[in-house]
């Protein structure tokens, strides 16, 4: 279907691929891992044409639809959101609308040759609207956008409305309601809850039929949908046959293997050499030498890949709290809208913290998740009811949206020192270092940064000061998977208290020891871990 045969590319001085190979099959379902900057969206560019291979060759069908979800929604139009989605199938909306016409004009009078030549049209017409399934193209669209969490109350609003994440649901909406031939997506589970990220996951196990290839930081996603999964490392591409985890086993196999061959060739190498050595100025032995220096000249030599640069990141022991961390007492909060109406997120909210436990809060999309997360790190306040804090917690919170707690004006450098006031300069290079942030890389101000970064500068912060009371929404959020697992196992070692919003499954199977449910406006306790609740809620 495409294939990017021995590819060469490269930006700059960087080298990203050389005599690189992939094939992308009919029906075929592959995960694009690597590291930033490996060249993973390099890959999805040369696919779509927006970027062209130095060398090699890209070969793909003109019949082959394809459908690109990037990170960068772009503009839209000012119309609602289902047609921004029904926009996306322009072509089937005109082929609709000239048999629309072609019908029209078969209603008037004609020569049979022109009535003969129209039916032709016609018929072949309505094979390519039913083949692209226009007949259906509404429909789809709206079961895409309410799976996505955009219901029937919200198709009539306009793009405009929605915020920048709930546009970037749109946007995926459009390229699912294209159905192409080949699906590419860019981290598709970035801005979605954990119920869309279900019916995305469902939606492509069993209801799309073509081509996959995609990037995604969320371990089960990855598991449930690929069958293939495609490393881009070393400049070169590398297709293992099995989803993440079996990557994850096969190529450290294959690592093992690479250095076991890599130190049998180096002592054969060292042992030619110290013979080519020894000998080199002796007549007696000039053929056998000659012979051994061509011997090693012919040796294609094995390198081992450069470690790819990881966060190291460990929380240090905590001071401390008492045991009752937060005491809820019948907290309500409420907020108004733009047209003067009270909208109440939650009501009667009790219950207790306590020290060491790690808990997930949980709820559908809208059920004020983050909202309860802000007003139990003080950084809102309770309509009604009160948060009372223990004695000795110190809080340390991580937003979802960075720029809550960061200055966009500030660079890393600043913001890590404002968190550190006491800290030399080594000290604080040291843990920008920690957080990939090398040499000048420290003084790229806030707003210059990716999302990945500025949740890297906010664990930076947080790792700096004496905190014994997590409280994260959506730690993982823009984080690559091996940065999620060492998250991950610096929490699991935390000794401290830790509440967290968090959409990755397989990070809340592997911390949380209790769940707390935003249910309707009030909460549910679930005390047992994260498979305790999906089983007592039957979400498994």
């Amino acid at each position: 279907m495409i294939h990017l045969t021995k590819i060469s590319k490269q930006h700059g001085s960087r080298i990203l691929f050389k005599n690189a190979s992939l094939q992308i099959l009919p029906g075929a379902r592959m995960g694009l891992v690597g590291a930033n900057g490996a060249g993973k969206t390099t890959i999805f560019n040369l696919i779509t044409g927006e970027e062209a291979a130095d060398e090699g060759e890209i070969s793909c069908s003109k019949k082959t639809k394809i459908g690109y979800f990037s990170q960068n929604v772009g503009d839209m139009e000012e119309g609602s959101a289902l047609s921004e989605v029904m926009s996306a199938a322009g072509d089937v909306m005109r082929l609709g609308e000239q048999m629309k016409e072609m019908e029209a004009a078969m209603a008037e009078p004609m020569e049979d040759s022109a009535m003969e030549q129209l039916l032709e049209k016609y018929g072949e017409a309505v094979e390519a609207f039913e083949n692209r399934d226009g007949y259906n193209l509404e429909s789809r669209a709206q079961t895409v956008l309410t799976g996505l969490g955009i219901g029937p109350a919200d198709y009539t609003q306009p793009v405009a409305f929605f915020s920048g994440g709930w546009k970037m649901r749109i946007a995926l909406a459009k390229i699912l309601t294209i159905n192409p031939d080949v699906l590419l997506l860019d981290e598709p589970t970035n801005h979605l809850d954990m119920e869309s990220i279900l019916w995305l996951e469902n939606w492509l196990v069993n209801d799309f039929k073509g081509a996959l290839l995609m990037t995604c930081h969320d371990q089960d996603f990855m598991n449930r949908v690929v069958s293939r999964t495609v490393e881009v490392a070393n400049q070169t591409i590398t297709t293992y046959g099995g989803n993440y985890d079996f990557y994850i086993r096969e190529r450290e196999i294959r690592m093992a293997q690479l250095l076991a061959s890599h130190r049998r060739q180096q002592e054969m190498l060292a042992k030619e050499e110290n013979f080519i050595a020894r000998f080199k100025a002796r007549v007696s032995h000039a053929a056998q030498v000659q012979s051994r220096i061509k011997k090693l000249e012919k040796i294609e030599r094995i390198e081992i890949p450069e470690q790819q640069r990881v966060m190291k990141f460990e929380f240090s022991p905590p001071p401390r709290s008492g045991d009752d961390v937060v005491l809820l007492e019948n907290l309500e909060k409420t907020w108004e809208t733009a047209d003067g109406k009270t909208n109440t997120v939650f009501s009667n909210l009790s219950g207790l913290i306590n020290r060491q436990d790690k808990i997930a809060v949980v709820g559908v999309n809208g059920a004020g998740k983050s909202t309860f997360l802000k007003v139990l790190a003080g950084m809102a306040t309770p309509t009604k009811g009160t948060v009372k804090i223990g004695a000795n917690v110190n809080i340390g919170y991580f937003s979802q949206h960075a720029m809550d707690i960061l200055n966009a004006d500030k660079t890393v450098f600043e913001t890590v020192q404002e968190a550190l006031p006491l800290a030399g300069i080594g000290v604080i290079r040291n843990l920008c270092a920690a957080f990939l942030f090398f040499g000048d890389d420290v003084e790229k101000r806030i707003k210059q940064l990716s999302g990945g970064e500025k949740s890297r500068v906010v664990l930076a912060t947080l790792l700096g000061q004496p905190v014994n009371f997590l409280i994260l929404d959506e730690p993982t959020n823009h984080l690559d998977i091996q940065s999620r697992e060492i998250l991950l196992s610096a929490l699991k070692k935390f000794t401290g208290t830790v509440v967290l919003v968090s959409h990755d499954r397989h990070f809340l199977r592997c911390l949380v020891d209790r769940v707390m449910e935003i249910d309707r406006g009030e909460m549910i306790n679930y005390n047992g871990n994260y498979e305790y609740y999906l089983s007592k809620t039957q979400r498994n």
